[in-house]
């Protein structure tokens, strides 16, 4: 039932934003169900098909009647991009919002947010031999000298890219191989996408010895209903390892596994552990680029739902206003 509190006219864009296994899934559709809207994914790997297990993307139970969208829309030998998923997120706003319906975006990508937000810079295409030079760069001389290299051509790039981030170095590096221009150049000139007053957003940020408990019960069951048929998948698509969605979380220590190079209980190992670094880098970047996000701290879903609840309540339409200035 939507909320007495908003009419159709005056709903913001909802923009839910948290670490993984942190319950923003089951928030957007509590939130969904309370206000009459509709799902748009807002995270890299969930776009791909034949993962949906791996990349946790919400099943039909979880879906709870509610339209999902930007799920599983994208072969995973293709290359997506942040301008891709911009314009196919403000598309589906458009339509969601055309057919009365309150937008509801979820998910941990926190530059898809930003090209929201803040904007995306206009960079030129780059063309297969600019990325091929700067593959050779990483084949030739691993992450140390991809991060060394950006950093030279690229300094604001390579402090602002987090630790082994291979493709945003990769895409660094290929764009100023490709133009001649830092990255971080294209960036300063950048204007929102979605106009201030028109969003909402909040951020979870769940204790994090429950959200590793969490990560690790949750790939135990991933186990269990089919991520291994989707690590099968994958190696048998022969799908190149700089594809994005080849670092899908936990994908690559299965394909090890089901190559032989290491038992299932070392691959688990690996998953979880490399899940929880990902999850750690997640609250920093919200700590850091969306710091004046309202916080949603609850444990359970109902705590999580009150909390956010009165996020959108008490803004009194404030929607969005200081995100340049932030």
């Amino acid at each position: 039932m939507r909320s007495r509190a908003l009419q159709t006219s005056s709903m913001p864009i909802l923009l839910i934003y948290g670490p993984t296994a942190s319950g923003k899934s089951a928030l957007g559709v509590d939130l969904a169900r309370h206000f009459d809207g509709e799902i748009i994914n807002t995270d890299s790997m969930q776009v791909y098909q034949g993962l949906p297990v791996i990349t946790a993307q919400p099943n039909v139970d979880e879906k709870n009647g509610i339209p999902h969208h930007l799920y599983g829309h994208m072969d995973i030998d293709q290359s997506g991009s942040v301008a891709r998923w911009r314009d196919e997120a403000l598309a589906t706003i458009k339509d969601v919002k055309k057919r009365g319906k309150m937008p509801i975006l979820v998910g941990g990508t926190g530059l898809y947010f930003e090209a929201l937000t803040r904007g995306l810079a206009d960079v030129p295409p780059v063309g297969d031999k600019a990325v091929a030079q700067a593959a050779t760069v990483l084949e030739n001389g691993g992450m140390e000298a991809l991060r060394t290299e950006v950093a030279r051509i690229d300094p604001a790039a390579a402090a602002r890219i987090q630790g082994g981030d291979q493709q945003r170095l990769l895409r660094a590096l290929s764009v100023y191989f490709q133009t001649g221009t830092a990255l971080s150049d294209f960036h300063k000139n950048t204007h929102p996408a979605l106009p201030a007053g028109s969003w909402c957003a909040m951020s979870l940020k769940p204790p994090r010895d429950i959200l590793y408990e969490r990560i690790t019960h949750r790939f135990t069951e991933m186990l269990q209903i089919g991520a291994l048929d989707e690590a099968h998948f994958a190696a048998q698509r022969a799908v190149s390892q700089t594809r994005p969605a080849m670092k899908a979380l936990g994908l690559n220590a299965l394909v090890c596994h089901i190559k032989g190079q290491i038992g299932l209980e070392d691959a688990t190992q690996s998953a979880v552990r490399d899940t929880r670094r990902y999850a750690k880098r997640q609250y920093t970047w919200g700590a850091g680029r969306f710091s004046h996000w309202p916080v949603i701290q609850g444990e359970t879903s109902a705590q999580r739902f009150e909390e956010a609840l009165r996020i959108v309540e008490n803004s009194n339409g404030a929607w969005g206003a200081s995100e340049e200035q932030a």
